[in-house]
């Protein structure tokens, strides 16, 4: 099971393979100018969500390091899968790549009946760009003060309390899955299609919530919500002051999200290690870190060797908690 990400002592961004990375980019300019042309970002999620935010920050430093645009591209659709198919069918010539997250790029490998791609096989991974804790947030009026209290009130009144998510087999309703399974109670899940679920439970019609942090956290500051704890197994460096799930229990819950970028299968190691380099760099400015973080994203920043065997060991921890939840493909 994975355990987190690649953040260092006092949250510093950790590189592991930015320097050798460096070397490698002079060899990318010794093969070929890259880029000669504007580079397309794809999102397959509306504007204004987590994965288009991040791509839209990067996009902006990047068009300054490469002298060329960066148009940041929605295709959303059938959960992410309408833009990441449209990138692994693109030209393998570093134009088009892909900002994706752990849905389109994990959960539906298992979730999803006649998946149109392989993420392993039709993408060239490049790096995780970013680690996003969910939150599990009730409304402010509610009585649940902490997760105890949460669980204790679930075991009250088994199968009455109720949670929303994004959809079937998204990241907050598994979170919810295992949050039954690993406390014994028996809780009812709300799917909805995008934001209504959170107006949902700012409206208390529904109890509680798996959230992913930048989707919550102005309520949370706001003081409409409480957030309870979080689901990564460290805490998130935006709400330091909320405990993880294990810590309060629960040494096995880990439900993150997580975004990176990919580019179709066959696009030429240079201009793979080019991009690389340059997304670090991106990553690491402060001013960057900074807005992540203060957004609920954690950056990090790996190497495609790294990203490709995180992603295989996302593909597989997510295809048991899919069937353990019983969630079929759709």
């Amino acid at each position: 099971m994975t355990q987190g990400f690649t953040i260092g002592r006092r949250g510093a961004l950790v590189l592991p393979l930015a320097l050798p990375l460096a070397g490698l980019a002079a060899t990318a300019r010794a093969q070929g100018a890259w880029p000669t042309r504007p580079v397309r970002f794809v999102v397959s999620f509306t504007p204004g969500g987590t994965t288009d935010i991040i791509a839209r920050l990067l996009g902006a430093t990047l068009t300054e390091t490469w002298g060329q645009s960066v148009v940041i591209e929605n295709r959303p659709g059938a959960g992410g899968n309408i833009g990441s198919e449209h990138v692994a069918r693109s030209a393998p010539d570093g134009y088009t790549l892909l900002v994706g997250s752990v849905g389109p790029l994990a959960v539906n490998q298992s979730l999803v009946k006649n998946m149109p791609y392989d993420t392993l096989r039709d993408f060239a991974p490049i790096t995780l760009l970013a680690g996003v804790p969910n939150i599990l947030v009730v409304p402010a009026a509610s009585p649940i003060r902490d997760v105890p209290g949460l669980v204790a009130a679930a075991k009250a009144r088994p199968g009455q309390l109720s949670y929303g998510s994004t959809g079937v087999g998204t990241s907050a309703h598994l979170s919810g899955v295992m949050l039954d399974q690993m406390a014994g109670t028996q809780t009812l899940h709300v799917p909805y299609r995008g934001a209504v679920a959170l107006n949902d439970l700012l409206a208390g019609r529904v109890d509680f919530m798996f959230a992913t942090i930048p989707s919550v956290i102005g309520h949370i500051r706001e003081g409409r919500l409480r957030a309870l704890a979080v689901s990564s197994t460290t805490r998130s460096r935006s709400n330091p002051d909320v405990p993880t799930m294990v810590e309060l229990g629960y040494p096995d819950f880990s439900a993150s999200s997580w975004f990176g970028m990919v580019a179709p299968a066959g696009t030429p190691p240079a201009i793979i290690e080019k991009i690389t380099t340059d997304v670090h760099a991106a990553l690491a400015l402060p001013r960057n870190a900074q807005s992540m973080i203060e957004q609920g994203a954690d950056p990090v920043g790996n190497g495609p060797e790294a990203f490709r065997a995180f992603m295989a060991e996302e593909i597989s921890r997510w295809r048991e908690i899919v069937r353990l939840a019983g969630a079929l493909p759709e």
